[in-house]
């Protein structure tokens, strides 16, 4: 069921409680316009439902923006609503900046992002991006000289290089292993859980992996894995989700995991410079802040420690709370679909035009709307040039082992749109 989007209704509740002027609250009443309408729970098969969709976003009319696992494009309605919150904001800087007139609506916003990645609130920091919980994390989990931090090679560095930085200095070892990547078509969940298992060595304690990784879009099994390598003394897996929140279900109380980072920007569609971090109840006890503002430990039970800066960029963090309400008026269910039909195109494409290979997984617990081909014979990172200077489309290519181009759709990509990008593909000189 769609929830009824509230954060403009409390930002206005929260605006009449600070006592502002009648002017404030028109102005910020102007901002209920941007609100998504005629999207709840439609089916994108029909024309006029894609075509609405479609409308929300800014995207130029000569793209075909297949690039959304890179950064994804804010719909028009939330960019209306963040503009409006950044000019509320100058009319009263000192209130809107360091009042508290937007923390109610952020604590909604929170519950929002909590709603959709089911977890409690309090176990939610809003942050700046994936890489600053990798930091976080990298800096303060009680690792000792010789313990090991293990990830693989889909691991993207954002979720990486923390780790090799700070150990220099706490003196703990970093350690990757090669994902067979030529096999990723044919992988089997077992074989995925068993790839990271038999990885772990004596003295690994940290597990790092993408919930779904940024080259061929695998979605890791997170609660398998996680049985497996604690099984063989792992005390710590924490998860890189910048791919996935927002494009799959996220279900991070039963995922079996410690930690988990995100970038809303991607398929959430928020404004840029915003994360999510997410740190279970008993990792909280043991992983300190590493900002420093609240004296004291008035918020040390909570993620928002986390999160505890001064001066931020508020009309961002109110604005994710509008990208949320966003995603939710399309409906998961609908959205999982119309995914399924975009990624099932492709794969079918695929398969019967030699000059294509897959590269990607075909398991249906492993797969995700981000996809890789490769185009026979040719060098893939010397096809995204041509590709968006001959036909406006945006892809990312990857060298070898992969050698593929990286196809990220949007749930309002047409079929259309696919069939150019892979002619395009399949004939780079043509």
């Amino acid at each position: 069921m769609h929830r009824t989007p509230t954060t403009r209704r409390s930002f206005l509740r929260t605006l009449a409680a600070a006592g502002a002027s009648s002017s404030l609250l028109g102005h910020a009443q102007d901002l209920g316009a941007a609100t998504p309408a005629g999207l709840h729970d439609v089916s994108l098969e029909g024309g006029d439902a894609l075509r609405r969709l479609r409308e929300q976003y800014m995207l130029s009319g000569d793209l075909i923006y297949l690039n959304h696992a890179s950064i994804g494009t804010v719909p028009r309605s939330v960019h209306q609503a963040h503009a409006g919150y950044l000019e509320l904001c100058e009319t009263f800087p000192s209130l809107y900046v360091w009042g508290a007139v937007w923390r109610e609506v952020m604590e909604e916003t929170r519950a929002s992002a909590a709603g959709l990645l089911h977890c409690s609130p309090d176990e939610l920091a809003i942050t700046h991006n994936t890489t600053e919980g990798f930091n976080v994390l990298a800096h303060g989990l009680p690792l000792e000289d010789g313990d090991e931090v293990l990830f693989s090679s889909l691991n993207h560095p954002g979720a990486s290089v923390a780790w090799r930085g700070v150990a220099q200095r706490r003196g703990y070892n970093v350690r990757d292993f090669a994902f067979p990547i030529e096999r990723m078509p044919s992988l089997t969940v077992d074989e995925v859980v068993e790839l990271h298992a038999g990885a772990v060595g004596p003295n690994t304690r940290v597990l790092v992996l993408p919930h779904v990784d940024n080259m061929v879009g695998m979605r890791h099994p997170l609660s398998e894995i996680a049985r497996a390598v604690r099984e063989r003394g792992v005390d710590f897996v924490v998860v890189d989700g910048a791919q996935s929140a927002g494009m799959i279900p996220v279900d991070l109380g039963s995922s079996g995991v410690d930690a988990y980072s995100m970038s809303p920007h991607k398929w959430i569609q928020s404004p840029k410079g915003l994360g999510l971090f997410w740190v279970s109840s008993d990792l909280r006890e043991r992983l300190p802040r590493m900002w420093y503002r609240t004296p004291g430990d008035r918020i040390r039970q909570s993620a928002r420690k986390y999160e505890d800066y001064s001066t931020r960029a508020w009309p961002a963090v109110v604005a994710l709370g509008d990208a949320l309400d966003f995603q939710a008026s399309i409906g998961e269910g609908e959205k999982q679909r119309r995914y399924a039909r975009l990624w099932q195109q492709i794969y079918d494409r695929t398969q019967s035009d030699d000059r294509l290979s897959w590269r990607s997984p075909t398991d249906s617990v492993l797969r995700s709307v981000l996809m890789a081909v490769e185009s026979t014979g040719a060098r893939a990172s010397g096809l995204v040039a041509p590709l968006l200077d001959d036909h406006g489309v945006v892809v990312r290519g990857f060298a070898p082992p992969l050698n593929a181009i990286r196809l990220s759709p949007n749930v309002a990509t047409t079929a259309a749109e696919l069939d150019t990008a892979l002619d395009a593909i399949a004939h780079p000189s043509g």
